[in-house]
């Protein structure tokens, strides 16, 4: 993937910021992971977090199982410009103004103005609005506050752990968190979300998979207008976004923790699946392709 053009000034970068409350590090898990036990007072604040704020109680539960908490503190003080030495940031930024560029232009058509979100780099752990934010949680929007949060010592993790090398594998992760918040603006979050509450964990999960397969075939969808417009796509791009999607699969990561595979339990979807919903996006670049709850 290219890596000149334009960087987008709604990066805020937080990563030299002193966080007395510890965390992060060690393993890899999404944002709408699996939340396995917890107290009724858990419970209790992600659906009222799911409520009041938009955001589904799998995430929620995820970040108060890692210690996150439901806090709403909003982070103060100017944002920080990215040092001009560090081409992985500004990767990170042209990336962003890539996604800024297409669905600006893309959205309008579908009957929504899109509002830009802001991109958070950030180390061990951050405030949002969402709870804590910590490494360990992998990359992940949060629409209490319309930010995506990463720390960039991910992608050292989809090279080495996951097996998924290459600058387009790293787009593609940005590229899926921008998809939620695509999803956000468009109404199907907030849809999504209260269709889970009362129902079954399988149930919710399954709800949760559908949502993450659309925020794949969403990042597709990116793609293909960014190369159309911009032709920023090299040979072995999309090969190398599909090896990202298909390593981050419910199954996969299962598999590699040395566990069972259980579908019910998958709540981002199979690799096979990813890699679906993607290709779909890639080769169509029609956001009505992307119906992943019309599809069984």
């Amino acid at each position: 993937m290219r890596e000149d053009g334009r960087e987008s000034d709604n990066v805020e970068d937080r990563r030299d910021e002193n966080d007395s409350s510890g965390g992060g590090g060690g393993g890899f898990s999404l944002p709408f992971g699996n939340f396995r036990g917890g107290s009724i007072l858990t419970i209790i604040l992600a659906i009222a977090g799911a409520y009041f704020l938009g955001i589904s109680p799998t995430t929620i539960l995820s970040l108060l199982s890692s210690g996150g908490g439901t806090s709403q503190v909003q982070h103060q003080g100017p944002a920080k410009h990215i040092p001009a030495n560090d081409k992985q940031a500004k990767f990170v930024a042209v990336v962003l103004a890539d996604t800024e560029d297409v669905w600006r232009d893309l959205l309008p058509k579908y009957g929504k103005k899109y509002s830009d979100p802001k991109l958070v780099l950030f180390r061990r752990s951050t405030p949002t609005a969402c709870g804590r934010g910590k490494t360990a949680m992998g990359p992940f929007y949060c629409p209490g506050d319309h930010k995506v949060y990463i720390d960039l010592s991910f992608y050292d993790e989809l090279k080495t752990r996951y097996h998924a090398p290459g600058d387009f594998a790293q787009a593609y992760v940005i590229g899926h968190e921008i998809g939620h918040h695509v999803q956000t603006l468009l109404g199907t979050m907030s849809r999504v979300n209260r269709q889970q509450q009362g129902l079954s964990e399988a149930a919710a999960n399954a709800l949760s998979v559908k949502l993450e397969l659309q925020a794949d075939c969403y990042a597709g969808v990116w793609g293909f207008h960014a190369n159309k417009a911009r032709h920023i796509l090299e040979s072995g791009d999309v090969e190398a976004a599909l090896n990202a999607a298909a390593a981050i699969g419910d199954d996969t990561l299962q598999k590699s923790a040395g566990e069972e595979v259980v579908p019910e339990s998958f709540t981002h979807g199979s690799s096979a699946e990813r890699v679906r919903w993607f290709k779909r996006g890639v080769e169509s670049g029609d956001l009505k392709a992307c119906d992943t709850f019309a599809s069984n």
